[in-house]
């Protein structure tokens, strides 16, 4: 093994390895049902698979552009403007990237410096604070109000001074499974007026909604988009998370300085994915129907586990469950998840690794993306304990 001869001095000395690798290993070690890392156990679209296929023997395997193939961008316009009522040029304020997590790092590169400082609401998906402290700029920290996970915007509004560049949202969220509403997306709009403040809105969970209520996107609210950069992804709609496909959008001058580090970091995205998503995309009871697909899972789920001694928190979107289990024991959510996963088979993700001061409340997250019979098995196990 080489040893490397000098001092590496890290810029990210408190950051490990992701939860979500960690739990899946330990899964993949102890041959436990994994509803720990967000990701579909059942198969994307043949028909999906069969536009790669094709546009790959087509011959598109070089460099797209680097916003991204206008045949794509322009179907994202179409689809967000028959959702949202809000125009976005395909050209100069639609960018395809490399997945989401990817378009949340360069928008917070293009934007945050040494000084400046990003509000984020705990708890939250754990890319957005290791990208802020790269770039050199600091977090301060919101948390959603414990056990219905709502925004405080009181609490927002004394974090704001002249130093905040940025205002991190996600809805619906991961990994609490809210979702933001009108009224919270007007009351955001009252407290940016008359600033300079970005807002980064993580909206890749957009198509998985439930019980009747509507995506809040940014997009919905002018004085929002003006100043906003939305985040989706094509894998978590397509159940393709490996294929790392995402997509950004944001007004013309946002998207310029986007595309300055977009353009280094990867330059481009998978050609051919590109050319069959704008394919698929034309098929749209794809998406439009994702909600009542994925309610019927979360229904499912919440229906097998009800016997046991875990109790369910709210859940209005995404394709997480939360699991209260302070009937069974006090540990701390990081042991009982690893208990959980070694002893009973069953690997979920401890909350509190989502918040800075690891905030615990006895609870577990659960995917419940997955085939009816693997969510059978994992609840079995659940009832059990």
């Amino acid at each position: 093994m080489l040893q490397y001869p000098g001092n590496i001095k890290s810029i990210l000395p408190k950051i490990n390895t992701s939860i979500f690798s960690v739990m899946s290993a330990l899964a993949n070690e102890n041959q436990a049902i994994n509803l720990s890392q967000g990701f579909p156990d059942f198969s994307c679209s043949p028909k999906l698979i069969e536009l790669v296929n094709h546009y790959m023997k087509a011959g598109h395997n070089q460099y797209a552009p680097m916003p991204g193939v206008m045949k794509l961008r322009e179907k994202i316009a179409t689809k967000v403007q028959e959702l949202y009522s809000a125009v976005y040029d395909p050209d100069k304020e639609i960018t395809i990237t490399p997945g989401g997590t990817h378009a949340l790092y360069t928008a917070i590169s293009a934007f945050i410096g040494e000084g400046d400082e990003v509000i984020i609401i705990e708890p939250c998906y754990d890319s957005y604070l290791p990208a802020i402290k790269i770039n050199g700029g600091s977090a301060k920290f919101a948390e959603l109000k414990f056990p219905n996970y709502k925004v405080d915007w009181d609490e927002v509004q004394k974090l704001i001074n002249y130093k905040t560049k940025m205002i991190i949202i996600n809805t619906p969220h991961n990994p609490s499974g809210t979702t933001l509403s009108a009224q919270d997306m007007q009351r955001l709009e009252k407290l940016v007026k008359n600033t300079e403040i970005i807002i980064l809105s993580d909206e890749v969970y957009e198509h998985i909604i439930f019980d009747n209520l509507e995506h809040q996107s940014v997009a919905r609210y002018p004085k929002l988009a003006e100043r906003s950069i939305i985040v989706s992804s094509f894998g978590k709609t397509y159940h393709t998370t490996g294929w790392k496909m995402g997509y950004v959008l944001a007004p013309e001058a946002i998207t310029a300085e986007f595309r300055k580090v977009h353009q280094f970091i990867c330059f481009s995205t998978n050609t051919p994915i590109q050319y069959a998503l704008a394919d698929y995309m034309d098929d749209k009871d794809e998406y439009l129907g994702l909600s009542a697909f994925y309610q019927e899972k979360r229904n499912y789920f919440q229906q097998l586990i009800k016997g046991s001694k875990f109790k369910t928190m709210p859940c209005n979107g995404s394709y997480f469950q939360l699991l209260n289990y302070s009937k069974i024991t006090q540990e701390a959510d990081t042991e009982f998840a690893i208990r959980l996963t070694k002893e009973n088979k069953i690997a979920s993700i401890p909350i509190s690794v989502f918040y800075h001061k690891k905030t615990d409340n006895h609870v577990l997250r659960f995917c419940f993306a997955k085939q009816n019979e693997t969510l059978e098995k994992a609840a079995e196990k659940l009832c059990k304990i």
